[in-house]
């Protein structure tokens, strides 16, 4: 057996062990401090790391101590304010003191913990229990590394990889094949009564028993023959290939507060499937009266304004997916983020194509309406969507920065087996 010792130093000193074991301990502190510093960033500064304080009434352990005993009255030396018997009144409490401690100013308090938390820890938490719904594996394609899976035994092989089961059935096969001629002319011979007793009166059938007795002593009980290893081969493994349709609205009514939520619910989504999917594709559409596929740059940043038709993104989605993703090949996702100020026929008509053809096409699709501040007006797109009964579809709203990483959360969450 080998022993592995890491004598490798620690970032600035400190334990690795402890830091994990305080991030598992600490898990839910941790991700409310990541949700409210995902409402309050800007969207460049949304993968980067954070400082995490936690009071100390929730880090604090209850602990059994041993005190004197008994009632004392001590008066300390250089005492010039009291006396014997004195009664003291008991100060107010509250945050007027210093730390989290309480009573007036200049008592003693504890401050709360502060904790730091890397990029990756950040990023660690803010995709945990996150998934794509739906997802299955149902493409061979090219890989970097294959996965080794059974292939039966092989009489060569590794020491490792020795079958002792599958041996030993190979050497019982081989003694019976050798010895059965031999082990039926012997019993035979025993089945016409005492076989030593004739062979002491009869030296021919002596001799034939003695040969036989050899012969099956002969055969050892495992040859190099009977050795199987258990064989493995590199086979390519399937696919979870997919796409994410991003519908965005820039149209008039949708103002730069409402496009700031868009975005960020659009940006927490692309950091969630870079890091967590390596064969994800990403088409961004946006659209005003008509759509149009952009990159990456135009999506986030670049202005544009008009009217609003919903059903012109979702018939280029429907040409998009025709064009370059057989629905036999990809698993389709959309996230759809609008005002849902739609006029005329526009809502019904998304509406039927969305239950026709798409979701018949995609693994899920959620759509995400971007309202006013305080308001509990529904709008027409939102109304027309919510007659929608499927599985693969799902409805939410947002109205401000703290509405959207629990909106995502909820919409991506890791769904029961």
């Amino acid at each position: 057996m080998s022993v592995i010792i890491d004598r490798r130093l620690n970032d600035r000193n400190k334990s690795a062990v402890n830091r994990a074991r305080f991030m598992r301990r600490y898990k839910a502190h941790l991700q409310r401090a990541v949700a409210d510093m995902v409402s309050r960033r800007s969207i460049r500064d949304m993968e980067q790391g954070g400082t995490v304080h936690i009071p100390h009434r929730d880090i604090s352990e209850p602990v059994i101590r041993h005190g004197a005993g008994g009632d004392r009255e001590t008066v300390h030396p250089h005492n010039r304010e009291f006396n014997t018997g004195d009664r003291i009144r008991r100060p107010p409490g509250g945050a007027g003191g210093q730390g989290s401690g309480s009573g007036e100013g200049g008592g003693e308090g504890e401050d709360g913990f502060t904790f730091t938390l890397s990029r990756e820890e950040f990023m660690t938490l803010f995709l945990d229990d996150l998934e794509l719904p739906n997802m299955v594996r149902n493409v061979v394609g090219n890989l970097k590394e294959s996965r080794p899976q059974r292939a039966g035994y092989t009489p060569q092989g590794a020491p490792t990889n020795l079958a002792v089961a599958r041996s030993l059935r190979q050497a019982l096969g081989r003694r019976i094949a050798l010895t059965g001629a031999a082990r039926r002319r012997l019993a035979e011979i025993e089945a016409h009564g005492d076989a030593d007793a004739r062979a002491a009166a009869d030296p021919a059938l002596a001799e034939e028993i003695a040969a036989l007795r050899r012969r099956i002593a002969r055969v050892p009980f495992l040859d190099e023959l009977d050795l199987r290893y258990r064989h493995r081969v590199m086979v390519p493994r399937p696919l979870s290939r997919a796409v994410m349709f991003c519908l965005m609205d820039v149209s008039a009514s949708m103002d730069e507060r409402k496009k700031d939520l868009a975005k960020r619910f659009y940006t927490l989504l692309y950091l969630f499937l870079q890091r967590k999917y390596e064969h994800v594709d990403v088409v961004f559409i946006r659209h005003t009266d008509d759509a149009e596929e952009v990159d990456e740059q135009h999506f986030f940043h670049d202005p544009k304004t008009g009217g609003t038709v919903v059903y012109s993104a979702l018939h280029l989605m429907e040409e998009v997916i025709v064009d370059r993703y057989p629905v036999d090949q990809w698993n389709i996702y959309a996230a759809q983020a609008s005002d849902g100020d739609a006029f005329g026929a526009d809502p019904e008509k998304s509406r039927n194509f969305l239950v026709e053809k798409l979701l018949p096409r995609t693994r899920y699709f959620a759509y995400i309406e971007v309202g006013d501040e305080g308001s509990s007006r529904a709008s027409s797109l939102s109304s027309a969507y919510r007659r929608i009964e499927s599985p693969r579809f799902a409805m939410r709203g947002v109205q401000e920065r703290g509405d959207i990483y629990p909106v995502f959360r909820e919409l991506f969450g890791r769904q029961p087996a």
